[in-house]
Order: structure tokens, then sequence, then C-alpha cells
């Protein structure tokens, strides 16, 4: 038993030395005004979306209708319906993805991402802690950055006329 103890935390101590410490997910992470549980996000979420806002995972790359929106409007969070994003902030990255070079003011919430052996900026809801993707430093001007997103965390609503 105490050989087996010390092998794996001689383990942990390594991954932990190598940047390769697991990484809780966002509701772990902080607290935030929107909690439900597991069966509540199930509820209101369809699994392609579960499986993004609460297991961060990527959607395929070129599948989002919001890459071909263009009208004036916000993107909202899908999971608490808070405007994270101004369309006047979204630009094409040719990534595949929807990509913003700015966030609404107090929209967001960021954290360090050591998953994949590297070390991204996960930016998730700040009201639910929904996973939206990832920031990254190759935008456009005027903040240099590109948020580059789930479509299926996002709703978009268009401006009023």
């Amino acid at each position: 038993m105490r050989r087996r103890s010390f092998l794996a935390m001689g383990s942990a101590a390594a991954a932990l030395a190598a940047g390769m410490a697991p990484v809780a997910g966002p509701a772990l992470a902080e607290s935030f005004d929107v909690v439900r549980t597991e069966a509540e996000w199930r509820a209101i979420l369809n699994e392609a979306q579960f499986s993004v806002l609460r297991k961060e995972a990527t959607e395929r790359p070129g599948t989002s209708p919001l890459l071909k929106e263009h009208r004036k409007g916000s993107f909202h969070c899908v999971g608490c319906d808070l405007a994270a994003y101004s369309s006047e902030t979204k630009f094409d990255s040719g990534t595949g993805w929807p990509s913003f070079w700015e966030a609404l003011p107090g929209a967001i919430g960021t954290r360090v991402d050591r998953s994949l052996f590297m070390e991204r900026v996960e930016v998730h809801c700040r009201r639910c802690g929904g996973h939206f993707g990832h920031i990254f430093d190759d935008g456009p001007p005027p903040t240099g950055k590109r948020h580059c997103l789930n479509g299926l965390a996002l709703s978009f609503r268009p401006a009023s006329a």
C-alpha cells in the first residue's frame, strides 16, 4: 500500500511540475449567479450544447450557423441568456468558429486552461460558467484578441429596428 501511494503522489507531482495538471470545469473554478444541477442543464440544453457548455467540448469547425450571421445584434449565452458579444466586434477569422475581438463589458470570465499539453485562456459566461471557447492573441485591432467561440454556446438576437 505504501509503495502504491508513493508512486501515485510522485506521478501527481511530476504532472504538476510539467504543467499538465488537470483543469477543473468552470463550475468548480468559481461561483456563479446561475447554478443548476446536471439534470436541470440537460433539460434546457440539447446534447451538443450540454457537451460544449458544461463539459468543455469543442464543436467541429465550419458547422456553426453563426458563422454566416452578419446582422446587427447580440450573441447570448444559451445557458442563461446573458448578452455576451456584440455583432459590432464579430469578424471572420477563417478558423471555422465564430470569432470576436471583444466581449461585452462584464459578460465573460476567463481562466488558464492547461489541457492538450498547452496553456490557453479559456473564456466562459460570467453568470452561469458555461464554456464558450478560448481567447488568442492573433486577432484584429483594436484589441489584437480573437475570442474563438463555439456557436453551440451562443444564440443570436437581432437588434430592434
